[in-house]
């Protein structure tokens, strides 16, 4: 069941022996600041890093970018990425988040219509704009003198690793 959605796909609550569900931590990352790191692969398979913007849309996760940008031209050819949230300041406050999947790319007018009327304003036109399927999800975050890591794939439970 490979490209989930970042939903509330999660279940359980924070605790000693329980993740937290992830999908709220994970937005809110994405959601605090406007720019994150976008990793995708060149045609030689070495990894490209390049800042972008990301937009929920319902429970998906969307990333947009000019026509015909590297970027773009990179997740055509190969939909392998990994997205890093922003990470704030120092002191980790929110955690850190990490996205990993396939970018599909929406070329459905209608679609791509939806998408656009989403955005607090329009984009230039033409544009391209991916829907991300997660195959991972990481969030790491401090607990007193402890990091607290959380690390899910569909079809499995949340694994947490607590290292002191």
């Amino acid at each position: 069941m490979p490209g989930a959605r970042l939903a509330p796909w999660l279940p359980g609550r924070i605790s000693s022996t329980r993740p937290p569900d992830l999908a709220p931590l994970v937005r809110a990352r994405f959601e605090a600041n406007k720019h994150h790191v976008l990793a995708t692969l060149r045609k030689d398979g070495s990894p490209r890093v390049s800042g972008t913007e990301v937009e929920f849309v319902g429970a998906d996760l969307w990333i947009g970018s000019m026509y015909g940008a590297v970027k773009a031209r990179e997740l055509q050819r190969d939909a392998r990425f990994a997205l890093h949230a922003h990470p704030g300041d120092e002191t980790m406050a929110g955690g850190d988040s990490k996205v990993s999947g396939r970018a599909v790319e929406v070329t459905d007018e209608t679609e791509l219509a939806a998408f656009a009327a989403d955005l607090p304003e329009p984009p230039p036109t033409p544009f391209h704009a991916f829907r991300l399927e997660l195959d991972q999800v990481v969030h790491t975050a401090l607990e007193g003198d402890h990091l607290l890591i959380f690390n899910w794939h569909p079809g499995r439970p949340v694994e947490r690793i607590q290292i002191h």
